[in-house]
């Protein structure tokens, strides 16, 4: 049986009061009735009593008219200028009922009211896919999307994790033999290495606007793994800048690149050349990226023998099933030509990730990826306790599965935990290993 509450009728309908009447008259309703009279009431734009209605209603479950209750207060809070509250309100509904498309459009639209462009961009690419909305709202928000990318002015991101790693060295262990004259002579290969990883990411992007279409963006970007053993430690330094154009269905950004790579803090290799970032959707659930680049490769050490050039060519495909769930498939060819042809190779690459957004404010996402490594010329190897010549032939599989939750958050960051499993096989068997990792990081919410 529906709740009936009493509603005074000197505050919400006072045209019903009698002028000679001192008695303050009642009149009861449904909560369901109750509800409807709030949304007249907004309709209008009685706001105050609107909001004083839904506010004296009692919890009414988790059902349809609890979340219509929260959302016509959303709608007040959006309505009076106040988007930090109805942004919480809207979050609040998503994390029990995180497949409501209307809602994840709204909060879309107060994080542009906010300038939160990269966070709008998320919900309303999940929102543009649900389909319980009317197909008006749903060209709105094409022109919406279309609005973002021309407000996109600055990101900055920072992640933190610790990441305890079963074979930092990719030692493979065992022993190597082969024969000679003398007899047959063996060497232990590395084994394992365990290690305790902490890996911190920062960066940011700023574009400056030339026109409604034009923009000059600039980017850098500092990511480093630091073990408790030093000789591990990897930092890499990017930068890139160069003009942008956006359209109302995607964007191009053509940009000069630069960048560095420390390895156990020693100088590895530089790098310098181009890159260019293409985006386009194709329909509101399926959008796309392809990324071209070409570097110059100039190593500290050996560059005799690893100095030349990189080119790359990934592209992106990304498909959201509803307003909780999507799939993202990419594929890559890499050739990095080096002056001595053993360590010239082509790689190839393809991965499939699976994401979801899950009551309680989790997220999921999970990923397969591959890969394979071409080498050119050939090289002197160890096989059946003899030297053979062999150019080598990598395959390497990993497999990750990453859960984070946004109802817990420092800074707007929140707590991420990926399991990942990595193996490679190879024709030189010294060159195969597999690794496990743990990773524990603060990510930026969405």
């Amino acid at each position: 049986m529906k709740k009936v509450i009493a509603i005074l009728l000197c505050m919400i309908l006072p045209t019903l009061v009698s002028a000679e009447s001192s008695v303050v008259k009642e009149i009861t309703m449904t909560t369901t009735q109750a509800v409807q009279l709030a949304g007249t009431l907004f309709e209008r734009g009685d706001l105050d009593r609107a909001e004083e209605i839904l506010t004296k209603l009692p919890p009414l479950g988790r059902n349809d008219l609890e979340i219509e209750r929260w959302f016509l207060l959303g709608q007040i809070s959006a309505r009076r200028g106040d988007y930090q509250t109805a942004i919480t309100i809207y979050r609040r509904i998503l994390a029990d009922q995180p497949g409501l498309a209307r809602i994840r459009f709204e909060l879309a639209v107060c994080y542009m009211k906010t300038r939160q462009w990269y966070r709008a961009d998320y919900h309303l690419h999940l929102a543009m896919a649900g389909d319980d909305l009317p197909e008006h709202a749903k060209q709105i928000m094409n022109h919406l999307r279309f609005v973002i990318r021309q407000n996109k002015n600055w990101n900055v991101w920072f992640n933190f994790g610790i990441a305890p790693d079963n074979n930092v060295n990719a030692g493979v262990g065992g022993e190597e033999c082969v024969m000679t004259m003398f007899g047959l002579f063996c060497r232990q290969l590395p084994e394992p290495v365990k290690a305790v990883g902490y890996n911190f990411t920062l960066g940011g992007d700023y574009e400056f606007k030339l026109s409604d279409k034009w923009r000059w963006k600039s980017d850098g970007n500092i990511h480093a793994t630091l073990y408790d053993q030093s000789q591990f430690d990897n930092l890499h330094l990017s930068a890139s800048t160069g003009p942008r154009y956006v359209w109302n269905k995607g964007d191009i950004w053509l940009a000069a690149a630069g960048g560095r790579r420390l390895h156990g803090w020693d100088g590895y290799n530089r790098s310098y050349g181009a890159r260019l970032l293409a985006n386009y959707d194709f329909t509101r659930k399926l959008s796309g990226g392809l990324s071209l680049r070409f570097m110059q490769n100039v190593h500290d050490e050996f560059g005799e023998l690893l100095d030349g050039e990189t080119y790359g060519a990934n592209t992106r495909i990304s498909y959201a099933i509803d307003a909780t769930k999507y799939v993202v498939l990419r594929t890559g060819l890499d050739r990095e030509n080096t002056k001595d042809p053993i360590y010239a190779h082509w790689r190839p690459s393809a991965s499939a990730g699976f994401g979801i957004e899950l009551p309680a404010r989790f997220h999921l996402y999970l990923d397969a990826s591959a890969w394979w490594q071409n080498h050119d010329g050939k090289r002197w190897v160890v096989k059946d306790n003899s030297f053979s010549q062999v150019a080598e032939r990598n395959f390497t599989h990993r497999y990750a599965a990453s859960v984070s939750n946004n109802r817990f958050t420092v800074w707007n960051f929140a707590p991420a935990l990926t399991f990942s499993y990595t193996k490679r096989e190879s024709n030189i068997w010294q060159r195969e290993f597999d690794r496990f990792m743990v990773d524990f990081s603060m990510r930026q919410r969405f």
